[in-house]
């Protein structure tokens, strides 16, 4: 078991349900719009295809949600999972006016412990919600349940520099994030929280070997921004027959 947040998750989920008005404000703050870009290269990483069924654990605000539902197309479908009830309420709007919702299913739910049957999505992604939760292999144990044989499980997250000059400019820029969070939104503490987090999660080496851990083989990661995030993929290995 890999303890990553021990924070009690009713908090958490509080917590965004607070900032869900203002989350995608500070999302572009914070990364300099740059978030949008790491999406789009993981899609073409990726590259879901039409008919694929797919889903994204931590859903938030729905933004990856959106782009996966649309890579699917209408003989495909997308289900969202979040703990967070107002951060859905924003997805679910999104959902409305991109005129998706026959594509994606919103689901209020804990990614710990998922409500679907074995070996059903062909992708299983998480976006910037791994190191929110208590037990990241835990997560990453039923993103694995629940992915096809030669399906993927894929992983975009904040992460840390390796170099050590690069690791310092990184984490001044993350104590300066709470006072961005209390000039553009007024919520200081919550993105203390946050910023706070991102510094206490596994660097990109370890959550690679807990990808292995699970399981998912193989396994590899690209980094963003000079390491201030990394793409983890791994993909679940077919069944063998005999």
């Amino acid at each position: 078991m890999v303890l990553t947040n021990q924070t009690p998750q009713k908090e958490v989920a509080d917590l965004f349900d607070r900032i869900s008005g203002k989350y995608d404000t500070m999302n572009n703050v914070i990364t300099l719009g740059m978030h949008q870009r790491w999406r789009e290269e993981t899609m073409a990483i990726l590259r879901v295809q039409p008919g694929d069924q797919v889903l994204d654990l931590c859903c938030g605000t729905g933004d990856w949600t959106i782009e996966l539902a649309q890579a699917v197309g209408p003989s495909g479908h997308v289900y969202g999972l979040d703990f967070s009830p107002d951060m859905l309420k924003v997805a679910q709007q999104k959902v409305q006016q991109a005129g998706l919702s026959e594509r994606i299913t919103l689901l209020e739910g804990d990614a710990m412990q998922l409500p679907f049957d074995d070996e059903l999505f062909n992708f299983v992604t998480i976006g910037f919600g791994l190191r929110n939760v208590p037990d990241a292999g835990r997560v990453l144990s039923e993103m694995t349940r629940v992915c096809q044989p030669g399906g993927a499980v894929a992983c975009l997250e904040t992460s840390q520099p390796e170099g050590p000059v690069l690791h310092k400019m990184w984490s001044a820029y993350f104590k300066a994030v709470p006072v961005l969070a209390k000039v553009f939104v007024d919520h200081y503490q919550d993105y203390d929280y946050l910023q706070k987090t991102s510094k206490n999660f596994l660097t990109a080496r370890q959550l690679l070997h807990l990808f292995n851990e699970v399981g998912l083989q193989p396994a590899s990661y690209k980094m963003f921004l000079f390491g201030a995030a990394a793409l983890h993929l791994g993909f679940r290995k077919p069944t063998v027959t005999r």
